[in-house]
């Protein structure tokens, strides 16, 4: 339990390196590029709108808003990172890449009665999901005595035993061993370099190729851009699995809708019930502070057996994600109603109706759309395991059918997918909140 605990902790430390390193990375360009834009800029300090009226904006969010030169070099760095880290060729410039094509080397051999033979090797490294893997021929030439030439073909970033002496005579007789590789020494844990990387002497005598690495990503675990734009023509036009490309998005897209609707259709009143009612907010109280910290993902066997694997399983698991948040969020909003304003109603003549409505409604639309856009990402985050239920059709399940297989462009694709849509979703309600509480920030 306690090297179990340590390991975790030193693996946690790491994560913290690795994580600063890559935030500390990106908030350096982003100095860079606001000091250029400082530069350029003339009229960056000019503020228009209700914010220009205020004397101190320090600390006071409405005052805040993105910078859109900001958010389009923000975006564009994670690309330029993304296209370096994996060696993209829309770059004019990469970081090494792993070796690729064909080479050769040189093996010395002594066997039981002494004697000296060379051979030659042909060495293919091929790139990662080639179709063209087959190994090459081996050299018609340069093998001497008993040793006989040897070809082996491997992809990109990976290593090969290469068993050169099944070809070689007597070379299961004792004394038999290889001596040099391309004229030097070589002995078991040791490697000698060549034109491809490097050929290593495992303990038992046989030889691995070891080609160079680089120091890019490996396209398994993150393809360059243009793969993944290729790939993505590619499914707009044939779909994955018999289902096109935008079927999959909309049935997500309509699943996240219906759900995140039923959560907010049950979750505000009940919200705002237990905001105004101390006799319910005790009542529903325990139940929403049990079921808030549980993750969605663990209902999905319960969903599955109440609800069985057609699309109310799916849906009642997102809708489940959006109730708890939409609760808190309209009870907050409540909560959070200043009294001053609430004596003031009473003062004028107001029913509890019209404080309903007039003040206690309007001022609680702020929290309700912070809860809403809180809920609406946790329900696109959790469709995908909502689409783990036997589900058909959707970008999750297109998600989950395509890691099965390695293919993670059309992982990336299908997150890409989800980010956007996700992303316009929020744009959309941010401009209804705009337009429906514009007195947000403002007292």
């Amino acid at each position: 339990m306690a090297q179990e605990l340590f390991d975790a902790l030193i693996t946690t430390f790491w994560m913290i390196i690795g994580i600063a390193v890559i935030f500390a990375l990106f908030l350096a360009i982003s100095g860079i590029v606001y000091f250029v834009w400082n530069l350029i800029s003339s009229k960056r300090n000019q503020m228009r709108g209700y914010g220009s009226l205020k004397t101190v904006t320090f600390g006071d969010e409405s005052s805040v808003t993105a910078n859109r030169v900001a958010s389009v070099a923000g975006v564009i760095t994670v690309f330029l990172i993304w296209g370096i880290a994996t060696g993209s060729s829309l770059l004019p410039f990469s970081l090494p890449k792993p070796y690729t094509g064909l080479a050769q080397f040189e093996y010395t051999a002594v066997n039981a009665a002494g004697e000296t033979g060379k051979g030659q090797v042909a060495v293919k490294v091929f790139e990662f999901g080639s179709e063209d893997s087959k190994a090459p021929e081996a050299p018609a030439d340069g093998a001497t005595a008993f040793v006989a030439n040897d070809s082996v073909a491997l992809p990109e970033r990976r290593r090969k035993i290469v068993r050169v002496q099944r070809n070689d005579e007597g070379s299961k007789e004792d004394g038999y061993k290889i001596t040099e590789i391309n004229g030097q020494p070589i002995a078991p844990g040791g490697s000698v370099a060549f034109e491809a990387g490097e050929v290593a002497m495992l303990t038992s005598g046989s030889l691995q190729v070891r080609p160079e690495e680089g120091l890019t990503m490996e396209a398994l675990y993150l393809p360059p851009p243009e793969q993944v734009w290729k790939r993505f023509v590619q499914l707009n036009a044939e779909g994955y699995q018999g289902v096109g490309l935008w079927e999959n998005v909309m049935w997500s897209l309509i699943r996240v809708v219906l759900g995140f609707f039923l959560g907010c259709l049950f979750g505000i009143p009940l919200g705002f019930a237990m905001g105004l009612n101390s006799w319910l907010r005790g009542w529903f109280d325990p139940i929403v502070e049990f079921m808030r910290p549980v993750p969605p993902l663990a209902l999905i066997p319960l969903v599955i057996i109440w609800f069985g694997i057609g699309e109310q399983g799916k849906i009642s698991l997102l809708f489940l994600a959006a109730l708890w948040i939409m609760i808190i969020g309209a009870r907050a909003g409540v909560s959070g109603v200043n009294i001053s304003k609430v004596h003031a109603a009473y003062s004028l003549g107001a029913t509890k109706r019209q404080l309903l409505s007039k003040v206690i409604l309007p001022n609680s639309l702020p929290e309700i759309f912070t809860a809403a856009r809180v809920a609406m990402g946790v329900c696109w985050g959790t469709v995908v395991a909502a689409e783990l239920v036997a589900a058909e059709k959707g970008a999750g399940k297109m998600i989950i059918a395509a890691s099965k297989f390695q293919l993670t462009d059309i992982v990336l694709i299908g997150i890409i997918i989800i980010g956007v849509i996700g992303f316009g979703i929020d744009v959309l309600m941010r401009m209804a909140e705009n337009k429906l509480v514009p007195w947000k920030g403002r007292g």
